[in-house]
């Protein structure tokens, strides 16, 4: 069997040259990849979703909790009740409340009664006949002072008897014309003070009864369940915690050198690693302030350079898209190219 030559030094060398060539070229290749579409900018951030903390704006005891962790909940959909029996008392009292006020404004816009006016009538009269009768005895006895058949005394107390008619007389004239007349303007204004001061007390009581009641703001998945029926919970206490499903954003960062390239409504593709599926979304804010690099964020330039928060807002999200989740986001820094490759 022969041995195989060995390789001469030239051709040692061409062999070498060809090796480092195809190196430099799968290098410089990979290198540059993701620089090899002069027309989109890439950027990496991660998915930034809003939460909400569900709380009553009502103290109580919690009745009924309605969805677990990991649950689907729709827009004005009922998640946890309290026990809304003092609620629905409370209602109660004030509607009683309201009846009593509206039923005293009734009574002073109406004035007095047929019969009430009657009465006064009649005192009238009788002061007038006792006022009547007094003065033909002050009479009488005033005569007979001048033949002596009576004394200064006895004029004197008929006198005051007549007097005394007269004054009641005027007394009862000015009840009946009180009955006649009702209630002062002022009394009917205080009434129907009352009568509104019920009505918003009745209105808390009904917006009290419908804060037992919990409700989902938005489509949403709930993260944690916090309290459990029978808990007693003051007034802003979370009972839930819900992940929103819309919108969805995206927190991403731009170096410097590279701001003037975007500008707020700019088209982006968003990409996670956990499949091949593009996001589409679109720029809606640039801080107008610098920072320094979070080290959440993956770029090729050093952490401590400084830069600028955009956030991406995503117009087809689903669920794959979790907080926190790290993605990678293509901005179309050229759109006129896109429209005229459309538009051919």
């Amino acid at each position: 069997m022969k041995t195989p030559k060995p390789l001469t030094g030239k051709i040692r060398w061409i062999v070498i040259a060809i090796v480092a060539i195809t190196i430099g070229g799968l290098l410089s290749f990979w290198l540059l990849r993701d620089n090899s579409n002069h027309d989109v900018l890439r950027l990496h951030g991660n998915v930034d979703i809003r939460e909400v903390e569900l709380s009553f704006r009502q103290p109580g005891r919690v009745a009924d909790m309605s969805f677990d962790e990991g649950d689907s909940v729709s827009a004005g959909e009922v998640m946890a009740r309290l026990d809304a029996e003092p609620y629905r008392d409370k209602v109660a009292a004030a509607k009683a409340e309201l009846g009593a006020a509206k039923a005293e404004l009734d009574k002073l816009r109406s004035g007095n009664r047929p019969q009430e006016i009657d009465q006064a009538r009649e005192r009238v009269h009788q002061t007038q006949a006792t006022a009547h009768e007094a003065k033909l005895n002050y009479e009488r006895e005033n005569s007979l002072l001048e033949s002596a058949a009576t004394s200064q005394r006895t004029v004197d107390a008929a006198r005051a008897t007549l007097d005394q008619a007269a004054a009641n007389l005027a007394a009862a004239r000015a009840a009946l014309s009180l009955a006649t007349a009702g209630f002062r303007s002022e009394d009917i204004a205080i009434g129907e003070a009352r009568v509104a001061a019920t009505e918003a007390a009745l209105a808390q009581a009904h917006t009290a009864l419908a804060d037992t009641e919990l409700v989902a703001p938005n489509d949403a998945t709930v993260i944690a369940r916090v309290r459990e029926p029978g808990s007693m919970v003051a007034s802003n206490t979370p009972v839930y915690s819900l992940s929103l499903r819309d919108p969805v954003y995206v927190r991403v960062y731009v170096s410097e050198p590279d701001l003037g390239r975007i500008a707020p409504g700019a088209k982006v593709l968003v990409y996670t690693d956990s499949s091949t599926k593009a996001y589409h979304g679109q720029i809606g804010f640039i801080s107008p302030r610098a920072e320094f690099t979070p080290k959440t964020v993956e770029t090729t330039d050093l952490r401590t350079d400084l830069v600028y928060r955009l956030r991406v807002v995503v117009t087809d999200a689903d669920l794959a898209l979790r907080q926190g989740m790290p993605v990678t986001v293509d901005v179309n820094i050229n759109p006129s190219h896109d429209q005229s490759a459309s538009e051919q």
